[in-house]
């Protein structure tokens, strides 16, 4: 080889050296990517809270980590989002907890029974002791990590028709989630269950497709059910909760300082949201009863008492699914009657 050459094979060898260099500078700098998909909309308590949990950890890892939120079924509907995130196509989810019955972790479905819970507090206490924990470890083999429990409030029932007491639902053709419990729970009153992603409800019951849904009274205002639902009654007869979760290899990959910031803003953010859905649900009731579009029917205890009882049977004929050793570490926390 000449001098000549020698020296440019010398020169190249260190340009790709610092080119070298300069690409793991940039990749070190390079922000972690969490791509965060759900389903509702951004003005929802949990369309905040990812906000909020965004906001947070961008800010204590010092832009170490980037959250891109994707609300609304922008990336993934109901059915879609849990096989994205196990095969890592996103990194982080919120799925209401029915969700997770379909993949197999079927005593996830206790959350769905009817009146399970009697109260926020109720819902709080189970999901952050020992059986919340259990839950959530339950999901590891499934590659999930769980991080929190978030909480959506009580259901309601709605339709085009009073809906006094449960008979009442005998013959409509109610939306509701994929969801074992809630199929039961209607059928058990002689409802005709259709099962719908979240997105297509508003449609469906405009036209007509079904008659009548099931969900938190924010839903009721936020996807303007009240402009194609009649009558509205404050059954409470089941509790949404969610699952803040993780792809468990891409969490296990993380730096534990980074762990420990993301910790810090799954805390913070868990509290806001339970602050917000309080006070939404509140409000959505308010707007619903002051719509004038939309007949809002409460319940006495007595009343209630009547849909309790007509529901209650449903946990039977759910136990072998779910797991009477579960069902009554649950009822032992609440102090629930069987």
């Amino acid at each position: 080889m000449s001098t000549s050459h020698h020296r440019r094979a010398v020169l190249a060898a260190g340009v790709c050296a610092v080119l070298a260099t300069v690409a793991s500078i940039a990749a070190a700098q390079a922000p972690i990517i969490i791509k965060f998909s759900h389903v509702v909309t951004a003005e929802t308590p949990k369309g905040k809270a990812a906000l909020r949990f965004k906001q947070i950890a961008e800010e204590a890892s010092k832009g170490r980590i980037k959250v891109e939120v994707y609300p609304n079924s922008q990336l993934y509907k109901d059915k879609e989002e849990l096989e994205a995130l196990q095969l890592g196509a996103v990194q982080m989810l919120a799925p209401s907890l029915s969700k997770f019955g379909p993949l197999g972790a079927r005593q996830f479905e206790i959350f769905d029974l009817p009146y399970i819970f009697q109260t926020e507090e109720q819902f709080v206490q189970v999901t952050s002791g020992k059986i919340g924990q259990e839950l959530m470890a339950s999901l590891e083999n499934k590659s999930i990590k769980g991080l929190a429990f978030w909480s959506g409030g009580f259901h309601v029932f709605s339709a085009n028709k009073p809906l006094h007491k449960p008979e009442d639902l005998k013959g409509l053709k109610m939306r509701i989630p994929s969801s074992k419990v809630l199929e039961a729970s209607l059928r058990t009153m002689g409802a005709l269950p259709q099962t719908m992603p979240f997105s297509e409800v508003y449609q469906a019951m405009q036209s007509g497709v079904v008659d009548g849904t099931e969900n938190i009274l924010s839903s009721y205002t936020t996807q303007k059910y009240y402009e194609v639902q009649k009558h509205l009654t404050l059954t409470n007869h089941t509790h949404t909760g969610y699952a803040l979760i993780v792809n468990k290899k891409f969490w296990d990959g993380l730096a534990p300082d980074l762990q420990a910031v993301l910790n810090t803003a799954v805390k913070q953010s868990t509290e806001y949201e339970a602050q917000l859905v309080a006070q939404e649900n509140k409000d959505a009731l308010a707007e619903l009863k002051a719509s004038g579009k939309i007949q809002v029917q409460d319940l006495t205890p007595a009343e209630r008492d009547v849909w309790r009882k007509t529901l209650w049977p449903v946990h039977k004929e759910m136990e072998s699914r779910i797991g009477a050793p579960l069902l009554n570490q649950v009822y032992q926390a609440t102090g629930a009657a069987k």
